[in-house]
């Protein structure tokens, strides 16, 4: 589901306690996904798409309200690393990927100046949502580990609280296992373990989506404000409070390489543990 698979697993004396908690949760995670994903049109954020040629207000779901909300503030933190209106360069950057060919520079500069040029209205009395323009919503940034969020929060709400929720590599460990400091977690890019209880950790990287061409290796990462995949990502590793801000805060700071842009960053979240 989004994109990628999710793991859980818990700590019961009860198998079908276990089981029961952890069939609830991936349903939540499926639930979400129907809000979230792009790939799929009858999706809320796809149906939400069609109605910006149309300038109409539109009333979401609290969870799309939810991120909607987060996602402006986290644009406004990262110097524009983080926007979710870049629907179209994600999508034209997921078939250059797969073909491995170059996207036009014309076609970028296009597709910046349309989204430069929506306007996303949201109104906290109705709830409801007006775009405008051409505009495609990409969640992948934040989506996943909100996801893990509400996965977790299932398990608690079935008295499972010894779990680890995994979605591709974002993580949500709560009370450790039986006679252990932590969740034992080997993350992305580094050397070392870490050890985990009520708390998440991401990464941001590109070790398997990218493309080569003129001499430069393309992530899947795109920078919102070139349109264009970064060519020096390695792998930002997050510890966080939620899995949520941990899987925004990778991806922002995996594009973000100037060191006062990072810094001004960091400073609005200091919560964030910054490990790689």
């Amino acid at each position: 589901m989004m994109g990628t698979s999710f793991r859980i697993i818990v700590y019961s004396d009860s198998r079908a306690k276990a089981d029961g908690g952890a069939q609830a949760a991936f349903q939540r995670v499926e639930e979400l996904n129907q809000i979230f994903s792009n790939y799929h049109e009858t999706s809320e954020i796809s149906r939400l798409a069609t109605t910006a040629i149309e300038s109409r207000s539109v009333k979401v779901s609290d969870e799309l309200w939810t991120l909607l909300h987060m996602a402006e503030e986290l644009k406004r933190h990262s110097s524009g690393a983080f926007d979710v209106s870049i629907g179209s360069l994600t999508k034209l950057w997921r078939r250059a990927i797969r073909r491995q060919e170059l996207p036009d520079g014309q076609l970028i500069d296009r597709l910046l100046l349309a989204i430069a040029d929506h306007k996303m209205v949201l109104d906290s009395t109705q709830q409801t949502v007006m775009l405008s323009g051409t505009l495609s919503l990409d969640f992948g940034g934040i989506a996943k580990g909100y996801a893990v969020d509400e996965a977790y929060q299932v398990l608690l709400d079935h008295d499972l609280a010894t779990a680890l929720v995994d979605g591709g590599g974002d993580i949500y460990a709560g009370d450790a296992p039986p006679g252990r400091v932590g969740w034992e977690i080997a993350a992305d890019g580094l050397e070392r373990v870490l050890f985990l209880q009520h708390e998440a950790v991401a990464s941001s990287g590109s070790a398997y989506q990218y493309l080569h061409a003129d001499g430069l290796k393309y992530s899947h990462i795109i920078d919102p404000r070139s349109g264009y995949g970064i060519t020096d990502p390695g792998v930002s590793v997050v510890k966080a409070s939620t899995c949520m801000m941990a899987d925004a805060a990778a991806s922002v700071l995996s594009i973000l390489k100037d060191t006062d842009q990072r810094q001004q960053f960091l400073e609005k979240y200091p919560e964030l543990i910054v490990i790689r």
